[in-house]
């Protein structure tokens, strides 16, 4: 029987991640890691290294468009438009990777839920998978539907003078840390076909842990090496968010499944 009254841990974005970390290694768990870290080493790995080819002189290009009574500033400048750069990159070629491996990752979720829990996930064969591929799919496509928008919206910004150097790149950061903790937690929310709209709001009652999660996702990602590994790891750590805080509340869903 379903307990739920079950208090969520109080753990913090951060503490999920490392809890990630360890739960990847989890016995039984390891073989549903191996394809969605695959996808990550081939796809973010290769456009990684293209785009540290290019960070110099995007940078510079970037600085070409701060006014000339600002240039004194531009040993602060420089390092903001590098770090807009990769938080733009990241996100782009992340959101790629995550669409070719959310089958992956969904499995992943669900193994890994079944395996915190003690509740068997459904015998999901390989027929089954393929079965579910355009739905999952299209949820993704719900993603990039919500993500397009706000994006382009944000990239405007980088063309107005000063606030493009200044602000564009903070209000950039919070933007891509909430898109990546959707983006992470969606998988076990849609395992149990929670609605997207719903997941948003679940994911608000605790924004600035989630807010935190994907801030640290994305600064991980922006690492070389830590970033062909991160995939697996965020997905195990948005699947125990899941179970911690948010499975009770969505136990309908949880019981229409099982």
């Amino acid at each position: 029987m379903l307990n739920l009254t079950k208090p969520p841990k109080n753990l913090s974005g951060f503490q999920y991640l490392m809890q990630g970390c360890r739960l990847i290694t989890r016995q039984g768990i390891k073989r549903f890691v191996l394809l969605p870290l695959l996808a990550n080493i081939l796809l973010l790995g290769g456009s990684f290294w293209w785009l540290y080819q290019k960070l110099g002189s995007w940078g510079d290009w970037i600085l070409s468009k701060v006014p000339d009574w600002m240039q004194w500033l531009s040993y602060i400048l420089w390092p903001l438009a590098v770090i807009s750069i990769l938080l733009i990159f990241t996100y782009f070629f992340s959101t790629i990777a995550n669409f070719i491996a959310a089958p992956f990752n969904g499995l992943l979720a669900e193994k890994l839920e079944a395996d915190l829990t003690g509740i068997p996930a459904p015998d999901t064969g390989v027929i089954e998978l393929v079965k579910d591929v355009p739905r999952i799919l299209k949820r993704e496509l719900v993603k990039l539907l919500y993500y397009i928008p706000r994006a382009l919206l944000l990239l405007l910004l980088y063309f107005i003078p000063v606030i493009g150097q200044t602000v564009a790149p903070v209000i950039w950061f919070i933007f891509s840390a909430w898109m990546l903790s959707i983006q992470y937690c969606d998988y076990p929310f849609d395992n149990h076909k929670v609605s997207f709209p719903t997941m948003r709001h679940a994911l608000r009652q605790n924004k600035i842990d989630n807010l935190q999660f994907g801030a640290t996702v994305s600064m991980l990602t922006m690492i070389p090496i830590v970033n062909l590994v991160i995939m697996p790891i965020a997905v195990c750590a948005a699947t125990a968010m899941w179970v911690d805080r948010y499975r009770d509340k969505h136990a309908i869903h949880i019981m229409q499944k099982y």
